[in-house]
């Protein structure tokens, strides 16, 4: 319906025009030729106005359209223009000028969250058989020094070492370790993760790169932040009641006289005192053990007497509480360890077996024992009731225990004592098994 009116004024003109060429005719034929000419002019005006009046219609949807093919949302038409004919298309033109704002704005906080975190990040978009830089973040820009180039090709005259390696896996997903040297330091080891992806027709390629040694100390001061929390945590429990007692003690013995039940007071104040600062001493004194590891005075211990000794030290309790050990070990193998060192750390893996098995009907501890790639694993595992998910990753923390008679310190005193050996304490736990594995190198 709206395109009539287009059509309407099209066909005005035309009319018009095709009436005064007819009037020209009639003048021409009575041989009046001044008023024939003079109609002749008025024709080519009016196909002059037609003409005009029909560039100037489809040069803006002509615009329109290059505008939108070209993804170019800069010109502002008319409002005039913007009515009748053409304005379904008017109306698409705002509509995906709203869209590419959009996008746009979404552009921008993207790169400001990429350009904010802590990792550096690069991203390369495929053009053809060619990467292109899509996206360096600041912190890769500064990391190494580089400024935010716009090619793969530029980007390896500055890390030769970085692309080379990525070049080596045709631009494939990998996750490794990679030696970079930045301007005139030295190498420094970078953990590298990659990743292909596709949207539409382009593909690209991210790119992340993390110090290790900022990765380390991120982790070890996190970890220092959670040990003075806890710290602290159990010297104010100490503390506090035994600053309350003093002044209380302080308000007793100023008075002019004592009676009967200031006395019974004054010996519930001390005995109390004395044994916060008895739980004080002991949490200093596991501390100190933590803190002062003595290094291991490793010798060649046979493997069946190392287990035979921790067991017959374990026998009564495993007894008492009804439980079955299962001994899988059965080696003439020897291993260099410290034996007393690695008694303690057996001695408390079976103690926090036992620990989770107090509520469970089927008992059972078993000891197993494997060699492997030149390496020693030793496996202690229960039916217990497992590590709940919600403090998986805080049990090897110092000082934390579920345990209302516990130190907190047996699952921290053996990863470090298995560290210093130069092995390491993992575990695996589900619903019906928990599994500590101790690996020797």
């Amino acid at each position: 319906m709206k395109n009539w009116k287009l059509y309407n004024a099209l066909f005005l003109r035309i009319f018009i025009i095709i009436i005064i060429l007819f009037a020209s005719l009639l003048l021409a034929q009575k041989e009046l030729y001044y008023n024939s000419i003079l109609v002749g002019a008025v024709v080519i005006i009016a196909f002059a106005e037609m003409y005009f009046f029909i560039k100037n219609k489809m040069s803006f949807y002509d615009k329109t359209i290059l505008s939108i093919l070209q993804n170019d949302y800069s010109t502002n038409f008319p409002e005039e223009q913007k009515k009748g004919s053409f304005k379904n298309l008017s109306l698409l033109y705002d509509t995906l000028k709203e869209k590419q704002q959009e996008q746009t704005s979404k552009e921008l906080i993207y790169r400001s969250i990429l350009n904010n975190i802590d990792t550096a990040t690069l991203i390369l978009e495929k053009d053809n058989d060619d990467w292109s830089i899509f996206l360096m973040n600041d912190c890769f820009s500064s990391l190494f020094n580089v400024p935010k180039v716009s090619h793969w090709n530029y980007l390896k005259n500055y890390l030769p070492s970085l692309c080379e390696e990525i070049e080596n896996t045709h631009f494939s997903e990998l996750k490794t370790t990679v030696n970079i040297k930045i301007e005139q330091q030295d190498l420094q080891t970078f953990i590298l993760q990659t990743s292909l992806t596709k949207s539409l027709n382009k593909e690209y390629f991210i790119i992340l790169l993390d110090s290790i040694q900022r990765v380390i100390d991120k982790k070890e001061k996190e970890a220092w932040i959670t040990l003075m929390k806890v710290i602290s945590h159990e010297l104010m429990n100490s503390l506090t009641p035994i600053r309350s007692l003093s002044q209380n003690l302080l308000q007793i013995i100023d008075q002019e006289k004592l009676e009967e039940d200031d006395f019974d007071d004054i010996k519930s104040s001390i005995s109390t005192i004395i044994n916060r600062s008895d739980h004080l001493q002991i949490f200093v004194e596991n501390y100190r053990k933590l803190a002062m590891l003595p290094t291991p005075d490793k010798k060649p211990t046979s493997i069946n007497v190392l287990f035979n000794d921790c067991l017959k030290i374990m026998a009564p309790i495993l007894k008492e509480q009804g439980i079955e050990l299962i001994n899988n070990i059965n080696s003439s193998r020897s291993i260099l360890i410290d034996k007393s060192q690695m008694e303690q750390v057996i001695i408390n893996l079976i103690t926090n077996s036992i620990f989770a098995l107090k509520e469970k009907q089927e008992k059972r501890i078993f000891l197993s024992a494997l060699t492997e790639n030149n390496r020693f694993f030793i496996t202690i595992s229960d039916t217990g009731k497992g590590i709940e998910p919600q403090i998986r990753d805080k049990i090897f923390l110092p000082f934390f225990t579920t345990r209302k008679d516990g130190a907190g310190i047996g699952l921290t005193l053996s990863k470090n004592i298995i560290e210093a050996h130069g092995g390491y304490l993992s575990y695996q736990s589900d619903e019906n098994k928990t599994n500590f594995v101790i690996c020797l190198i």
